[in-house]
């Protein structure tokens, strides 16, 4: 079984603790034990697909670094886990021996699914196969239980009789609660071993504790709205489902190109604008034949002098995140847009206005090789206040970049190339000059706002003295 490059593994003291599996006792509620007899409680732990970051709703699984039977210590790590940007390895908060894999690789889980059952001891591991196999007769069920909701727009007469089989685990069974779920069974004082989960997996949600306790759920308020919802949310699959062109080859997304597609979806919903802005760089491009032979690129000078332009015009590094209020960010994060195979990463060059461009440089040499062995660390690619995406390497002179959700502001930076320039007098000349466009968030960046920047933009990189000091 292949492993990741020891290189790019993260040991124990780099992974956070809540990025590590989580494992939880899945045994039954032991009696109380007699006077005089031990009573002893078999320990088979489940190992849950961990939330490698914000946006993460399910992981997949890219390889197993330990097999069925191996035993393994806490902090080892046991699964190498795609998220929606980087792999990571995942290590066990417990000693013990993997029993049982329930999530091959290659295949994916949802975030909080067992994907693989820890037992404590060889006595254990029978056990942890029987819960495995009852997991495993659980999940066809689970699968097929949508089945009857396809038919049921077509027929209306079937009962739902799909809800009468809500979890794979049996009565007496403690299944699995959430946080939210314990908090909630905390407050109502009520028995988790005697609460049957309806969630992935037997798990027990918010909703379950609140049945339990008698708590009559909240009306959903949304009754009116479904009849004029209903065309658009019905015209969404109808797009999804175009017959397929004969002789091509459907190839499904990534985990990461999934993540993508839905970022761009959702940076539809904001009401953007975009302006562009003609910039002389021949000043900047005898500083970049000085400064090469020492590591730095030109995205880091650009990076840079973003950063610069930014720490004058606050308002453009803000966000809108609620629709409501403007975010204005303490630090100055210039996200750059690195494209890597099976998609688009975006690592961040953290505090760019207060680091000097050697630095930078080193920084983002590091950053790219980590991004191109996908193993960047969450606030490394999602920490971004500002984003910068470069053409101009591949020769595009001009081109309008998609803003990211949560940012105010992208900029496209076009080729510089030999432009015929006339000055006040009316002599003509020639200079390079390069096309800069800005998209940004109208909710709180408004066209003056963004001359202004772009402005002070122009003349750092006209004048990029100030880039070396």
């Amino acid at each position: 079984m292949a492993t990741a490059p020891a290189p790019f593994s993260l040991s124990a003291s780099t992974v956070p603790a809540r990025l590590r599996a989580a494992a939880v006792p899945a045994g039954t509620r032991g009696r109380q034990p007699r006077r005089g007899r031990m009573v002893v409680r078999a320990k088979i732990r489940e190992i849950f697909m961990p939330a490698l970051s914000s946006t993460m709703t399910e992981g997949k699984i890219v390889s197993w670094a330990a097999s069925e039977g191996d035993r393994v210590n806490k902090g080892d790590a046991v699964v190498v886990v795609e998220s929606d940007k980087a792999d990571m390895d995942v290590e066990t908060f417990h000693d013990g021996i993997v029993a049982a894999v329930l999530v091959p690789a290659g295949e994916s889980a949802p975030v909080g699914a067992p994907i693989a059952l820890l037992a404590e001891s060889e006595e254990e591991v029978p056990l942890a196969l029987a819960k495995a196999k009852e997991l495993s007769n659980g999940q066809p069920q689970q699968a097929a239980a949508p089945a009857p909701a396809e038919d049921a727009l077509a027929t209306p007469p079937p009962p739902p009789t799909p809800a009468a089989a809500p979890a794979p685990v049996s009565a007496g069974t403690k299944g699995i609660a959430s946080p939210q779920a314990k908090k909630l069974a905390k407050q109502h004082r009520v028995d988790l071993a005697k609460v049957t989960g309806t969630g992935p997996y037997g798990r027990i949600t918010p909703e379950d504790v609140e049945a339990a306790a008698g708590i009559q759920p909240k009306p959903k308020p949304a009754a009116a709205s479904p009849a004029v919802a209903a065309p658009s949310a019905a015209a969404v699959p109808q797009a999804a489902v175009l017959p397929p062109v004969p002789g091509a080859t459907v190839v499904p997304f990534t985990t990461m190109q999934a993540a993508v597609s839905k970022n761009m979806v959702e940076s539809l919903a904001v009401p953007a604008f975009r302006v562009g802005y003609p910039i002389v760089t021949d000043k900047l491009d005898e500083l970049y034949e000085k400064v090469k032979p020492k590591g730095v690129t030109m995205t880091v000078l650009l990076a840079k002098a973003a950063a610069m332009a930014l720490a004058q015009h606050p308002v453009v590094n803000a966000s809108c995140r609620d629709g409501k209020s403007f975010t204005y960010n303490s630090n100055i994060n210039i996200a750059v847009a690195v494209a890597i195979d099976g998609g688009l990463i975006t690592p961040v060059l953290q505090d760019a206005d207060k680091l000097d461009i050697y630095l930078l440089s080193q920084n983002w040499k590091d950053l790219v090789k980590k991004a191109r062995a996908k193993q960047l660390q969450p606030n490394e690619y999602s920490s971004g206040t500002f984003t910068l995406s470069n053409l101009g390497m591949f020769g595009v002179d001009r081109f309008d970049a998609i803003l990211p959700p949560g940012q105010g502001a992208i900029m496209a930076v076009g080729a510089s190339k030999p432009t015929v320039v006339a000055d006040k007098d009316g002599f003509f000349s020639v200079k390079s000059k390069m096309l800069v466009n800005v998209t940004a968030d109208h909710r709180i960046v408004y066209g003056a706002d963004l001359a202004a920047f772009l402005q002070t933009f122009a003349k750092i990189i006209e004048g990029p003295e100030s880039l070396t000091l």
